[in-house]
């Protein structure tokens, strides 16, 4: 087992040639020869969790608290998932029994008032009419028989989304290392809890469920599900798509979907709108190099028309030599200049980059760096984003 820290020293360690090429084939840790044979340098690569790559095991603890981590994740992908004091990650340190103990006692806590039940519609032969008849495949595969009828009806189930979720997320937990044992046993109970209920398939998309007034109580565990379902695989920079058997966060995505996310909320008093991700800007007239700001800012001018009027962008970084940041700085130059801004804003993680104003020679833009100490209480946290949004809403 590898237990390293999130932007810490590589740690050395005994492997084969065959562990370390798994290994860096896998990129979820970076990898370098040590001083003698059979010794290697080993060293996170933005990712946090635990993973088993072949017959190494890799804990990777965050450099941030891991109950901050929860709530950073809670804003992923544009959409609240929980409210912090729903979230308790316990006293656990790494980020997969942190999020397995929070997980259970979510789930623990949905299922107290019974399994959630609902309508879902299934098509059968019976010996029986229930529901509809299915003209059309009675005639195909019945050839004029009139039994068994080929019918269509809706079945009060407990076989719904929310508890297939619920059932795929505690039955991979289980499987994975390192979980208290509190909460295997939690996880064993909810396993029980949800008889009846249909395994995912392996490898298919998972069953997509809404928020409703009937699932309220679910919102919270169905969240950390996702999170823990989807954990299981992550994207390389080339396209191609790496399962684990572990679970990994990557947290320069879990920082940008925050900060986009929650600077967004803070703007809202101030009018206009938010377009997070935008990509319908170029750097070129011919439309071949595409820009991606994290968030534009768009406000109604006299003439009716929409126009940006700020500009932002999350920088999460590991670690930075001399000059590290310059090229965020002529990233958001090329912003500036293509969006006709005279000030773009870039947003780090504190410890990453001071607060500071570059002036820009000769182009009549200023880039302003601010900075967010994610040790901070959630409620200050947010405090310092709307001071951020403050800043940009008075550069517009």
């Amino acid at each position: 087992m590898i237990s390293l820290t999130e932007g810490a020293p590589p740690v050395e360690c005994e492997l084969t040639a065959a562990q370390a090429a798994a290994l860096t084939a896998a990129k979820v840790v970076r990898v370098s020869p040590g001083p003698r044979a059979g010794l290697w340098r080993v060293r996170d690569n933005g990712y946090v969790g635990a993973a088993v790559i072949g017959d190494v095991e890799v804990r990777i603890t965050p450099k941030t608290p891991v109950g901050r981590v929860l709530f950073l994740l809670g804003y992923a992908r544009a959409q609240r998932g929980w409210r912090q004091e729903e979230v308790d990650a316990g006293e656990h340190p790494e980020l997969l029994p942190a999020l397995a103990y929070a997980y259970a006692r979510a789930a623990d806590r949905a299922l107290r008032q019974g399994v959630l039940q609902g309508y879902r519609e299934v098509q059968e032969a019976l010996p029986v009419v229930r529901g509809r008849i299915r003209e059309a495949d009675q005639i195909r595969r019945r050839y004029g028989l009139p039994l068994p009828v080929e019918v269509r009806f809706d079945d009060y189930t407990v076989d719904v989304p929310e508890n297939r979720l619920l059932l795929a997320a505690s039955v991979r937990l289980l499987r994975l290392p390192g979980l208290a044992v509190q909460t295997r046993k939690t996880l064993r109970h909810l396993i029980a809890r949800l008889a009846g209920v249909t395994p995912l398939v392996p490898g298919r998309p998972l069953p997509v469920w809404r928020p409703s007034r009937l699932n309220t109580r679910y919102h919270t565990a169905l969240r950390l599900a996702e999170l823990v379902l989807r954990g299981a695989s992550y994207e390389l920079d080339d396209g191609t798509t790496v399962r684990v058997d572990g679970m990994l966060v990557e947290m320069w995505r879990a920082f940008e979907d925050f900060v986009t996310v929650a600077l967004s909320e803070a703007l809202r008093p101030y009018g206009g709108r938010s377009d997070l991700q935008d990509r319908r800007h170029h750097l070129d007239h011919g439309q071949r190099v595409p820009l991606r700001p994290d968030l534009v800012r768009y406000v109604i001018d006299p003439t009716g028309r929409e126009m940006p009027v700020a500009v932002a962008d999350s920088k999460y970084k590991i670690s930075t030599g001399p000059g590290g940041h310059g090229a965020d700085l002529y990233q958001m130059l090329a912003y500036c200049t293509v969006l006709g801004l005279g000030r773009g804003h870039l947003v780090y993680a504190e410890g990453d980059a001071e607060p500071y104003l570059h002036v820009v020679r000769g182009a009549g833009v200023e880039i302003v760096q601010h900075s967010i100490d994610l040790t901070l209480s959630p409620a200050r946290l947010l405090g310092g984003v709307e001071r951020i949004a403050e800043s940009i809403s008075h550069s517009a």
